[in-house]
């Protein structure tokens, strides 16, 4: 009796196993981005009830981000702006700011309510992860690290994911993103615009001891040199870091004097 099947379908099985292993590789691909933040938060840009130019305020008129959002620095939550806020520059009357503009009518009639405006939040967190503010700026985290170049942006949107995992990779490596905190609002801040001497006399006049700034120049894990002053710092840095300050000699100096020890564990997000 001839053969019931053809020739051609011993190779059957063969081939749907190697189809299975693309099918199976295109959709954990799939997956790992379209259902993540990174799809599902990255560029958001909702329609605010006042068209608020960052870009004007922030960029061409170089206004400080602790203006509006005024008590990010003590409170767990970055407070939004109350109509009094607006009205500080545009309120009607003697001196008042484009005071006829339609952008503004919405901000007037709220005032005149007493009612605030409702703006669109931007970036949101679940109800069960806990992040604080005043934390992170405090301990030289900006703004721009997690909002991205707000002053940049006509319309705010989001830029980064805020998932767990892009939470994480900060909290490991802190060095990255550390920053004096007088460049906290400074979104276009670059380590290498730091003056070195500045920096290193700074934590100097903080009481850090020199040969301390000296084993963070060198390494944990190296013999400590001998430091007596600002100079001997400023030559072993040159000869560690190059002409420019970096952001690896600036973070880790802050990390370790500003005893920063990010929490990696469940409980530091979830309490």
């Amino acid at each position: 009796m001839g053969n019931f099947f053809p020739r051609w379908t011993n190779w059957l099985p063969l081939k749907l196993a190697i189809a299975l292993v693309f099918i199976l590789a295109g959709v954990t691909v799939g997956v790992s981005y379209y259902f993540t933040p990174k799809y599902t938060r990255v560029g958001y840009e909702p329609t605010q009830p006042v068209p608020f130019s960052h870009k004007i305020h922030a960029g061409q008129l170089g206004m400080d981000c602790r203006y509006c959002h005024s008590f990010v620095e003590q409170s767990g939550h970055a407070n939004v702006p109350t109509n009094q806020t607006c009205l500080n520059c545009h309120g009607v009357g003697k001196g008042g700011i484009r005071t006829a503009s339609p952008k503004l009518e919405k901000v007037q009639a709220a005032a005149a309510s007493g009612k605030p405006i409702e703006w669109v939040k931007v970036h949101k967190l679940p109800d069960y992860a806990y992040f604080d503010h005043s934390v992170h700026l405090n301990r030289g985290v900006s703004c721009v690290s997690c909002h991205g170049k707000v002053k940049d942006m006509e319309v705010v949107r989001q830029v980064e994911p805020h998932s767990m995992g892009w939470c994480l990779d900060c909290h490991r490596n802190p060095e990255s993103k550390l920053r004096p905190l007088d460049q906290i609002t400074n979104l276009d801040y670059l380590a290498s615009d730091l003056d070195r001497k500045s920096f290193y006399q700074g934590l100097l006049d903080k009481g850090v001891k020199a040969e301390e700034i000296a084993q963070v120049i060198v390494g944990e894990n190296k013999p400590a040199p001998t430091a007596g002053g600002i100079d001997d710092l400023l030559a072993l840095a040159g000869k560690t870091f190059g002409k420019t300050v970096s952001q690896q000699e600036v973070g880790t100096q802050l990390k370790k004097h500003w005893q920063i020890q990010p929490p990696e564990t469940c409980a530091a997000c979830h309490r």
